[in-house]
This record gives C-alpha cells, structure tokens and sequence, in this order.
C-alpha cells in the first residue's frame, strides 16, 4: 500500500505515464462514470418508448436522494462517453438532445470533468443546459495540468485558476458539486480541501467532492471542508469500496457516494462478449485486462447471473445491474451514460426494478461463487488511485 508521501521518482513516473496520448488514454477515462458506449451501450429487449413518453401507469417517477446535503435525481447522467474515450465524439446535436432528453424524464444530475476532450465534455454539457440551468445539479473535476503535458496538480493556485474555465465553458456562474480527479501524491489533501472552500465562500462552488479517493483521504479532506459526494468506479462486478472502508467511511461522515462505471464499463448490459472488436485507437477499454477476449469469455457467467434475474423482473441486465447498485444504500447515486436515446430509455427504466431482499441474496450468492477477471484499468492508470490507509 502507498503511504501519504509520493513513491520515489514519483516524477519520472509522471512523465513517462502521462505523454500527450497516453494521458488522454490514462485519465480521461478514470473516475468517470463510463458506462454505454457505441459499442457497449445497453439496449432495450423490447422497443423503447418514445423520448419524450411520460411514466407509463402504474411506473414510479424518478425520485430523488441526498448526496450530503445536496439533492440530485436518483439516477443522474455520466455525459462523458458523448464526447470521448468511446469513438469519435457524437454529433454535437444528437449529444444536447440526449441530455436534455435525460432531464425531461426526471434527471437532474450532469457529470463532466475539464478532461474530457479535453474541455469539449463541459463545453457540451454548459450548452446543453444552460436553458435549464437552475433546475439541474452540474458536477465537474480539476486535478490535471492540461496545458503541460497532462500530469497531476491540484495546487491552490491552480484550482482556482482553472475554475474560472470551467465556469465559462459551462456557462454558469456556480458549480453545483467540483471534485478532485485523481488525489496528487504531492499535495497535501488538507491545502485542497482548503482552496476548494475558498472557492465555496466565494459562491463560485457550492460542493466539494473527490473521486477515488481513499477512506482515510476522505477523512482528512472532511475535517477541513465537508466533502459531500465521492465518486469511485463500483458496479455489481467492481465491489472494491465495500472492502477497502470507502463506503463505510462515507456512511460514517453522511458523505453521498457516486458510482462511476456502474454497467462494468458497458460489460454488464450484455452486448460486449469475447467476440467484441474494441479500436484501441478509439476505445480505451481495449487497453484493460478485463477486456481482452479471454477475460471477456471468463466473466460471462457474471452477465449470466444478472440476466436470470432480471428475466424474473422483465428487466434486462443493464436494468438490473443499476437496481442492484440503487438497492445497496440510499445516498448511491449511479451515473450511466450513453449517446444514444433509445440506450437513455433503457437506463433510466431501472428505476422500475424493484428487487426483493432475496433477489439480491440470489444475486449476491451467485457474484460469490464466480471470480472477476482482469483487472478495473491498466497499471498505468491505477498508479493515480489513491490507495493510502
């Protein structure tokens, strides 16, 4: 396990992990909430209903749940597979309309981060809702020093420079919740969550969140300026935070958690399988272990598990992998995202599943007797996960 002081030619290790592609590859990605791509994205068994269709009778509403004290949609939107990591961006136009679309079916909370793009992600997001501005929760990330070379920095000073960017390519004047990307081995968590409250009492941010974080960072980010959501890849595949004390930690401090890649990066919808061409020039799971088609073959009996119930339920994996994760605590907030509208529908009928307590046994049950293969990112990209106990 690392310990607080940055490993020996933590340097080095920068330069050489974070070159211009590479660090689009490595970080764009991480802390995301990645979830359906063009080629991972889930789609409905049965067709879709309309866009714009109301709740059917009988269908709950999106409901909503408390992140600390800010109140978001159960459901929210991951919107960077829009505009990167996944193929070439959508078209911008297709890209406003599915997030605008999520909004008019109950959603009110948007992710992004200044990396994705870079930058074009919160350009895309601000355009999008700036006509719906004060009825939706706008959530973006700092962390990275984009104009020189892509490395980690989350200086005071250069949080509240780049602020200023993200508050213009998001057209608003408050970002709901700001997180930091990737915790910097070089800067003391306590300056972060300082000028981060700086930021709050200047009204240019209004929440502070981390994202893979561990739980004794969390605790020490708290204790300066209360952190109200952290933001971490789990999925009914991913339970890495059930053991390492990051949901225990949040559960102790009322700090709202924020599942990044709660479809298994598009692999728990059920369309991605050993035969799946992934453009390693394009698609950036391509890169991860869990990927490659042996390991794609190894962890279908995973998909399996979800589709026995979800058949029960008329639900598809997809649905049920996003019930699982709403079934677990009532300040988990997912964040699927996808391009596509029909892939949208599909997401947010999850809120239509309701699983028993012996649903989730069987489910459970089912996960434990099964080995996940592969690893979450490459080795790479796991060198800026904070791992400090």
């Amino acid at each position: 396990m690392k310990n607080d002081k940055p490993p020996a030619g933590s340097n080095a290790l920068e330069h050489r992990a974070f070159s211009r592609r590479d660090f689009l590859a490595g970080t764009a990605v991480v802390g995301a909430g990645l979830a359906a791509g063009p080629v991972a994205c889930a789609t409905s068994t049965q067709p879709p209903t309309h866009a714009n269709s109301a709740p059917r009778a009988g269908e709950r509403r999106m409901k909503t749940r408390k992140l600390g004290s800010l109140e978001v949609s159960e459901v929210g939107h991951g919107c960077m597979s829009i505009s990167a990591n996944y193929g070439p961006p959508a078209d911008r136009n297709q890209g406003i309309q599915v997030i605008r679309t999520a909004h008019e079916k109950g959603v009110t909370f948007f992710d992004t981060a200044e990396v994705y793009g870079p930058y074009t992600n919160e350009e895309l997001v601000g355009e999008a809702l700036a006509p719906i501005r004060d009825r939706v929760v706008i959530a973006t990330k700092f962390g990275f020093n984009l104009g020189a070379g892509g490395g980690l920095n989350s200086r005071p000073e250069h949080i509240k420079k780049v602020v200023e960017g993200s508050l213009k390519r998001l057209k608003t004047d408050r970002i709901d919740l700001y997180y930091q990307h990737r915790v910097d081995p070089r800067v003391p968590i306590e300056d972060v969550a300082g000028a981060v409250k700086d930021l709050i009492a200047e009204g240019k941010v209004l929440h502070f969140g981390l994202s893979e974080a561990s739980a004794r960072t969390l605790r020490r980010a708290h204790a300066v300026q209360p952190v109200t959501a952290l933001q971490t890849e789990y999925s009914f595949m991913e339970r890495d935070p059930e053991k390492n004390g990051v949901l225990a930690a949040c559960e102790e401090l009322g700090v709202g958690f924020v599942p990044w890649g709660p479809l298994g990066m598009g692999f728990l919808t059920g369309r991605i399988d050993a035969r799946t061409q992934l453009d390693p020039k394009t698609d950036l799971r391509s890169g991860f272990t869990r990927f490659s088609p042996e390991n794609l073959a190894a962890n279908a009996p995973i998909v399996e598990a979800l589709r026995r119930v979800a058949e029960k339920q008329g639900a598809t994996p997809a649905q049920l992998a996003l019930a699982w994760l709403l079934a677990q605590k009532p300040w988990i907030v997912p964040i699927p995202g996808t391009r596509n509208p029909a892939h949208l529908e599909e997401n947010l009928r999850a809120i239509q599943v309701q699983l028993t307590p012996a649903d989730l046994r069987e489910l459970d049950t089912a996960l434990s007797a099964l080995k996940v293969h592969g690893g979450r990112m490459n080795e790479m990209q796991m060198e800026v996960v904070d791992h400090t106990q």
